[in-house]
């Protein structure tokens, strides 16, 4: 009977929100009681790292790692309880009791998630949000290293950083983004060209099944250790940890950058960038930032592209290799600036005036723009014409586009060489660059973000016919449920989900797919864009 009044508009709107209210109140009293008596010898242990909303914490835990505060108003669902595991127990108990109780989990590492899937659900939920779990062992002679999933990525260097200024591990650009959402999405940052991606260089992983089951790459098998690199964080378990190759860095890097706004070239500059950055040597990491910014000239809003190459090694290398392949930017030698490795990431994580142990700072909000927003990727596998540059920047300049960047990403190198199948992450051989584009507004504006979130849809829509076609690509650690979506339990039938997940993965969604229904085939673990089980 409830199932038919809850398919009824309005009238029985009351009664399925008061049923929704009293089952959550239910489970959450019956779950606290599970988790305590899950392990009786540890039940004072857990105790402490449980938060209700009774608890005077539950506010700050909650919002300690929220990094778009899009969802954290009035009318965001919250966790009912929100478990901060100490140990592998605490985790198992936790999944056994959220199983037990019907409970949805959101696993939370750094909460960078695009669309807040790692601490928001429209189903009663719990938070396991995995700060606790942030050891990092690093081992120099065999460069390597295990590094615990709730660690962020200026934990990471700084650690390795300590031992060896020479080693590093390929992580983001932004130094509170976590490990494990990072890796799970694939991971790409200022070494990719070199390298490749974050998860391309994972050696084993140590994870929890839905029966609680602790399993390393052996254990698990080939199959579930190619999904979980590259293949999302919430679809298969959970990860306690990452073993990692570290890779060298130079004792010099180099950084250039140069501004141009539309009166000084930016639209050629930026048509001639698409044919030369995605074929530079590989240890240039080639970016263009488009925003908007009031001209000199007139006082009236312009565009401005900032150009940005990071190069592993000296100016002497990259002067000559700018002039001979990118001449027309008119960089000169004060546009070169000589760095470490690590302070080339304090610089582009804008933390230029700090010292290196800001990147251990987790509560650090480095809002570069705002601290609300919509954000959406494409991939490009052919150069924009100048007349589809112009559009763009039309748009840029319309009111709701004040807070907006679009990030470009030259491609190329290393990437060119990983087959789309080594792991989940397809984006590989011919694509030239990829597109990020983020719009911002001010918590004021919170409680009606559509203007701007309707202005980013048109963009992209207006992107359409020039980007990855058949399927239109896009990058899972830039979470979009735009482009598609399961329903609110995490569930979809595989056509459903394949609109998304093709997407993200192109013919790899078919294998991951398999893997679902193997590790977990009553999905418990799933959210608005898990993979869905499909047996043969």
């Amino acid at each position: 009977m409830k199932s038919l009044y809850c398919s009824l508009p309005f009238l029985f709107v009351v009664v399925c929100s008061l049923s929704w209210v009293n089952a959550s109140a239910n489970s959450h009293e019956n779950f606290l009681d599970c988790l305590s008596s899950y392990h009786p010898q540890e039940s004072s242990s857990i105790s402490k790292v449980i938060y209700t909303e009774t608890n005077s914490s539950y506010s700050e835990i909650l919002e300690s790692s929220i990094q778009n505060y899009r969802f954290f108003t009035t009318n965001t669902p919250k966790p009912l309880v929100i478990v901060t595991p100490l140990n592998n127990s605490h985790v198992q108990a936790t999944i056994h009791c959220s199983k037990k109780h019907g409970l949805q989990i959101r696993i939370r590492s750094g909460g960078h998630n695009f669309e807040g899937l790692s601490y928001v659900s429209q189903v009663p939920f719990v938070v396991i949000d995995l700060v606790h779990f942030r050891s990092i062992d690093v081992d120099v002679e065999n460069e390597e290293a295990w590094i615990q999933s709730g660690a962020i990525t200026g934990e990471v260097y700084y650690r390795i950083n300590e031992r060896s200024t020479n080693l590093t591990f390929l992580g983001a650009v932004g130094h509170t983004v976590g490990i494990s959402g990072f890796i799970s999405g694939g991971g790409y940052g200022l070494l990719f060209r070199k390298y490749g991606l974050a998860a391309d260089n994972v050696i084993d992983a140590m994870f929890v099944d839905a029966n609680g089951r602790v399993l390393d790459r052996k254990l698990m098998g080939e199959d579930l250790f190619w999904a979980i690199r590259g293949g999302g964080g919430g679809s298969f378990g959970i990860v306690l940890s990452w073993k990692v190759k570290l890779v060298h860095v130079p004792s010099t890097v180099t950084v250039a950058a140069i501004r141009r706004t539309l009166e000084q070239n930016a639209t050629q500059l930026l048509h001639r960038w698409q044919y030369v950055a995605p074929n530079l040597p590989n240890d240039v990491y080639s970016v263009v930032s488009i925003s908007t910014t009031n001209s000199t000239e007139n006082g009236e809003r312009t565009v401005v592209a900032t150009f940005v190459s990071v190069f592993q090694g000296g100016a002497n290398e990259l002067i000559p290799l700018m002039q001979e392949r990118f001449p027309e930017l008119g960089l000169v030698r004060e546009d070169y600036i000589e760095m470490t490795w690590i302070e080339s990431i304090l610089l582009l994580t804008g933390l230029t005036n700090q010292t290196s142990e800001v990147l251990l700072d987790r509560s650090y909000k480095n809002f570069f723009l705002s601290p609300s927003f919509k954000g959406k990727s494409d991939y490009m596998r052919k150069p924009m014409p100048e007349i589809v540059i112009q559009g763009l920047w039309s748009r840029l300049l319309e009111d709701e586009a004040r807070i907006s960047t679009l990030n470009i990403i030259a491609y190329g190198g290393k990437m060119d060489e990983i087959p789309e199948t080594e792991t989940p992450f397809p984006h590989r051989k011919g694509t030239l660059y990829k597109i990020s584009y983020y719009v911002g507004w001010q918590e004021d504006d919170n409680s009606n973000p559509q203007r701007y979130i309707s202005w980013i849809r048109k963009v992209y829509k207006y992107m359409g016919p020039f980007v990855s076609k058949y399927p239109r690509e896009a990058y899972l650690n830039y979470r979009d449920l735009d482009i598609g979506r399961n329903n609110n339990e995490g569930k979809a039938s595989y056509k459903q989900a394949s609109v998304w997940g093709r997407k993200y993965f192109k013919k790899n969604f078919n294998q991951l797919t398999y893997v679902k229904a193997k590790i977990d085939p009553e999905n418990f673990f799933g959210h608005e864009q898990s993979i869905p089980p499909r047996f043969h």
